[in-house]
């Protein structure tokens, strides 16, 4: 198992950097964790995006689901190509038919999401095109889910964790016989993380404040990620969401969770890779 960071910034890009958004890969299955503004750009980098087996969304804030839109968009394209000739030029005529059979693409949201998705496509309609007002509809497969809800993707098993967050929020459980790993998407400090991320390969954790907070909007500081993987055991630790690429703050960052981890703690970066299989603490 693999994983790609696309975008690590939190809130809105900023610095040519990306909001959230992680392409998780397998010798066969290749799964988006939330996909935030300027990440359909990240994606079409390094895949198709029409090649996506699936999406899953942690929560329905901005940074962390806006381009579902432009996603959404960029895999109607050739179907619009394939009826009108030369009006869109992407994807190329031979990859059409594999193109056309692969949609919809399953797309898991928060319990509600449906609704707001709905909302967001009909604010920008292109009337003389109709088939590119369904990303929704025909690009992807919205299901919703809720908090314990477990599901498969090709050879991948999926778990979803409630965590603590302004909006509900689930952290993603990824497993596989290549590996496993755990995202928290957005969450305050709570219990709920260890089961998340125990024995775990990796633990991709927000790390978005210097200091601990624990007012209800809920965010991680890198302490905090380092001591959840401490105490699930993982094998090693990926922090993510940041306000700032600035160097000093990132390596202060890393330090934080080094005084608590004393397994591999890495930053994220665009288009850094993972082997998600580094090493393993097998709790007892």
């Amino acid at each position: 198992m693999r994983l790609t960071v696309l975008g690590c910034r939190s809130g809105m890009p900023a610095g040519g950097q990306c909001s959230s958004s992680y392409l998780v890969e397998t010798d066969s299955t290749r799964v988006l964790l939330d996909c935030g503004p300027g990440a359909m750009t990240a994606l079409s980098a390094v895949m198709r995006p029409w090649d996506l087996d699936g999406v899953i969304i942690s929560h329905l804030h901005l940074d962390h689901c806006y381009d579902l839109l432009p996603l959404g968009k960029a895999m109607l394209a050739g179907r619009v190509h394939r009826s009108m000739g030369s009006l869109m030029t992407i994807p190329t005529l031979p990859e059409m038919a594999d193109y056309v059979d692969r949609l919809p693409v399953p797309l898991y949201v928060p319990r509600g999401g449906r609704e707001t998705l709905n909302t967001l496509a009909t604010l920008f309609p292109v009337t003389t095109i109709p088939l590119l007002d369904k990303a929704f509809e025909v690009a992807f497969e919205v299901r919703e889910y809720t908090p314990g809800d477990l599901f498969t993707i090709s050879d991948l098993e999926i778990g979803l964790h409630e965590l603590r967050h302004a909006v509900p929020n689930c952290g993603i459980r990824v497993e596989s016989s290549g590996g496993s790993l755990a995202y928290t998407g957005d969450t305050g400090f709570t219990d709920a993380l260890v089961p998340l991320a125990r024995n775990v390969d990796l633990l991709l954790s927000e790390a978005t404040l210097a200091v601990p907070d624990g007012t209800a909007h809920g965010h991680l500081c890198a302490t905090e990620a380092g001591t959840v993987a401490r105490a699930a055991g993982v094998g090693q630790l990926v922090l993510t969401h940041f306000a700032t690429a600035e160097a000093r703050w990132l390596e202060a960052r890393k330090a934080d969770a080094e005084r608590v981890f004393d397994g591999p703690v890495r930053l994220a970066a665009p288009a850094g890779q993972f082997d998600v299989r580094y090493s393993r603490k097998v709790m007892g």
